[in-house]
């Protein structure tokens, strides 16, 4: 991270998020007038550029510029940079060419060439309205109608009636993009907080709060973007439930959408990339190998399209492909394979770490630590839980956070850190009454826990199908199967028994599952 006295600097971490095309666009631009070669702005962005942490001392030693000048030079600096990056994208980007048809728009109505002006926002609003930017649309109308005020033609009553419509209609599909996004957005929030439903009491809530929101809309004749919110509420609403096969068929159909309208991915990837996700993690949790595998590659093939788009959109590909490689591994039970992509994880971590989330690098630890546990690393397994389990604020992934402390009790176990079990086991029973988390499949695999180190050696094995056979039947409960989510108990208390690896306990049950992988 970029520091000045403990604070990210904006200018620098702009020109250090700059792509060579970038760069070389600001210096064409910057000195396209011969009285510019020398210009102090210009100068500091060359030495800016050349550093790899922001430091004040070295920019005034290699820079014409005197210290009470370079807030206002950084300022400036930072708006020509701006400027030169809107001139490069503006012709792939659908709301910037929409903006500057506008802004010629005006420019000619004020010269009182009001048919320029009105052939341009014609075609601006049909642009408009084929990629479904209806405040923009609307904001065009009301110009045109500011145009029609010139039009002493008989036309102007039925102009004007038609305009009123349109702008009538427009709105209602904004109150219904509205309300459906404020919904997966709150759906969303919810599941960052606290994770899957954890209670009978967490599902009422559930659908108490966005079950009428979502049944009103049901069976309604949708607009594109109408249509993706609602289906993404609607997935964010069954995952969040455990309803796994409901998430994946609002899922299919989301992916369906841009399917059908092509145009739309480039200007929506975010939204596309989201809903990849939330198929290829419904996928796991389903258990659907086969199917999972075939939607990852096709996924896979899209990298060239995607990561052309920008350096946001790239970084938004990474992040759903590393996390579902090793849900590959994990379900594979290859372990030792997936501990080979860890070094370019952390490279992406560490090249996106402005950009990325306390959120997503909470997953990425968590699953990190999940392949170390697999592979039998207990320490280093120890040491990514322990950047989930520092993190400050406990509202944050509460469910990562109580599931990362019982990961690193028995990871201790398995590491033969157990000196001071008894008060870790008590530490963790405090946080999870805390969090409100402590459920039945916690409950006995704490209480297991606290008895550990009073089970005689020759009565372990009893011991562990005692606590398998006890925690078998909630694999499958509507609530507590949350659990099995985050941990594979049970491949663990079998291992155990059999004095295997948990890979090799893993392995197998994939390979009876998917006998032809």
């Amino acid at each position: 991270m970029n520091l000045l006295s403990g604070k990210q600097e904006p200018v620098f971490d702009l020109i250090r998020s700059m792509s060579k095309a970038e760069k070389r666009n600001f210096k064409l631009y910057a000195t396209r007038l011969s009285g510019n070669q020398e210009a102090k702005f210009i100068s500091l962005f060359d030495c800016m550029d050349t550093l790899e942490e922001y430091d004040e001392s070295k920019i005034l030693q290699r820079c014409p510029i005197k210290k009470e000048q370079l807030p206002n030079m950084k300022a400036h600096l930072y708006k020509q940079i701006l400027v030169s990056i809107r001139l490069l994208d503006v012709q792939r980007t659908v709301p910037m060419q929409l903006r500057e048809q506008i802004d010629f728009a005006r420019i000619l109505y004020n010269k009182g060439l009001f048919r320029q002006s009105a052939k341009i926002l014609e075609k601006a609003k049909g642009q408009a309205l084929l990629y479904e930017q209806h405040t923009t649309a609307i904001e065009i109308i009301e110009f045109q109608k500011m145009l029609n005020t010139q039009d002493v033609s008989r036309g102007l009553i039925v102009k004007s009636g038609a305009a009123s419509r349109q702008v009538a209609e427009l709105s209602i599909k904004i109150a219904n993009i509205n309300e459906l996004s404020n919904a997966c957005s709150q759906l969303y929030a919810l599941y960052l907080q606290l994770g899957y439903a954890r209670t009978q009491r967490d599902l009422d809530l559930i659908e108490q709060a966005f079950g009428g929101v979502l049944a009103k809309y049901n069976n309604c004749q949708f607009s594109f973007l109408e249509h993706i919110y609602f289906c993404e509420a609607q997935a964010w609403y069954n995952y969040i439930r455990h309803d796994m096969l409901a998430c994946y068929r609002n899922v299919c159909r989301w992916l369906k959408l841009f399917d059908s309208a092509p145009h739309m991915k480039t200007l929506m990837y975010d939204s596309y990339l989201r809903g990849y996700s939330r198929l290829l993690e419904g996928l796991y949790l389903l258990r659907s190998y086969r199917r999972f595998m075939q939607c990852f590659s096709q996924f896979e093939s899209e990298a060239d399209a995607i990561g052309s788009i920008n350096e946001t959109a790239r970084m938004f590909y990474l992040q759903v492909y590393y996390i579902n490689e090793i849900n590959r591994h994990f379900w594979e039970g290859t372990f030792a394979e997936g501990i080979r992509i860890i070094p370019e994880v952390e490279t992406y971590i560490r090249s996106y770490s402005t950009q990325l989330n306390i959120h997503h690098r909470m997953v990425f630890y968590y699953k990190i630590a999940c392949l170390y546990f697999g592979n039998g690393d207990y320490r280093k397994c120890m040491n990514y839980l322990g950047k989930i389990i520092s993190t400050r604020d406990a509202r944050i992934h509460r469910d990562l956070q109580c599931f990362a402390r019982i990961l690193n009790l028995i990871a201790s176990y398995e590491a033969g850190i157990d000196y001071n079990l008894d008060y870790q086991v008590r530490s963790v029973c405090m946080f999870l009454v805390k969090m409100n988390d402590m459920h039945e499949v916690q409950k006995e695999l704490i209480a297991f826990l606290k008895r550990l180190n009073s089970i005689y050696a020759t009565s372990l094995k009893e011991e562990l199908y005692k606590l398998y056979e006890r925690l078998k039947p909630y694999e499958h409960h509507p609530y507590e199967q949350r659990t099995f989510y985050y941990l594979d108990i049970l491949s663990w208390l079998e291992s155990k028994q059999k004095g295997v690896s948990v890979a090799e306990i893993i392995r197998k049950r994939f390979l009876r599952e998917n006998p032809k992988s």
